[in-house]
């Protein structure tokens, strides 16, 4: 019988994978031990460029499932390693997630701004995290997407594993000295990174920092952050900006989804070796980039750059 490759998903490619080993989404491959730092680099100073995998590099699909009361297929919890904070343990068997949020039929009709709710699944459809915008109504709406939120990010038994944390700051670059910021707890209470916005004239800039605020990793999006017919990227880079180890994509998703919700779809690649508090330190910087260039309210038109 003639074997078909499964579809993958949108923005990402299936690649070097041995027959019978391929899962549904492609996954961003990276050569093993790469990652592990170089001279001069320090403890995260990754050197590797993407490229093909090996085949049968990667696993097959993982049976016994559970499953949630609604029919949600959850990521079975893997056995967690030494020294990894709880939760974070489900991060260590991927390099890639997939972040949808949710529709509201209130702000479509009404135009009137809920908290946000998104799903973090991994490359087979499952579930990893249920994330919870945690903001009161004046806020969200008067301040829309410029509001400082907290976001709690829960696992299958309903433990909160992760919390994001963003003050009210300025995103423009003609307020160097107040720029976006957030901060990312696992478990809550105990940071373990940041995401900080850098000042560029016309570029989105960010830099992620480890819990002691060491500069880890570079982020680099578009001049022009417009997700018209495609995605938009930021890519994820090392600190000299030389090797792009990761991406974070805003995922186009249709006209009539675009035109009339602000539900969005991401897609956040990164090497299988990263330090599992930098993995979680990427999704904090994916919901930061959701609501500084993607988040809207009503009528309003979404941000297309920082120099708006």
């Amino acid at each position: 019988m003639e074997a078909h490759n499964p579809a993958s998903a949108p923005g990402f490619a299936n690649v070097g994978y041995a027959q019978g080993n391929q899962v549904p989404y492609g996954n961003l491959q990276y050569a093993p031990g790469n990652f592990q730092g170089g001279a001069g680099a320090g403890p995260y100073g990754f050197q590797a460029q993407p490229m093909g995998g090996p085949p049968g590099l990667g696993g097959p699909p993982i049976q016994n499932q559970p499953t949630a009361k609604d029919g949600t297929i959850w990521m079975p919890i893997p056995p967690p390693p030494p020294n990894c904070p709880p939760g974070l343990e489900y991060l260590t068997q991927i390099d890639q997630i997939l972040i949808h949020q949710q529709t509201e039929l209130l702000e479509i009709f009404l135009g009137f701004e809920s908290n946000n709710k998104y799903e973090i699944k991994n490359t087979l459809g499952q579930r990893i995290y249920f994330a919870v915008e945690d903001t009161d109504c004046c806020t969200r709406n008067c301040c829309g997407p410029s509001r400082p939120f907290t976001i709690r990010v829960m696992d299958n038994l309903g433990r909160e594993v992760i919390t994001l944390q963003r003050p009210l700051r300025c995103s423009s670059c003609c307020f160097p000295c107040c720029l976006q910021e957030i901060e990312i707890q696992a478990p809550p209470g105990t940071p373990v990174g940041y995401v900080v916005q850098n000042w560029h004239p016309c570029l989105p800039k960010f830099t992620i920092q480890d819990e002691r605020r060491m500069d880890v990793l570079k982020i680099s999006g578009p001049c022009v952050v417009c997700s018209c017919c495609e995605d938009v990227n930021f890519e994820v880079k090392t600190l000299d900006e030389i090797s792009t180890i990761g991406k974070i994509s805003k995922q186009w998703t249709g006209f009539l989804k675009e035109a009339f919700t602000d539900a969005d779809n991401f897609g956040v690649a990164f090497p299988m070796d990263l330090d599992v508090k930098i993995k979680a330190v990427m999704i904090g910087a994916c919901f930061l980039i959701d609501f500084m260039f993607f988040e809207r309210i009503g009528d309003n038109p979404q941000r297309t750059g920082v120099w708006q």
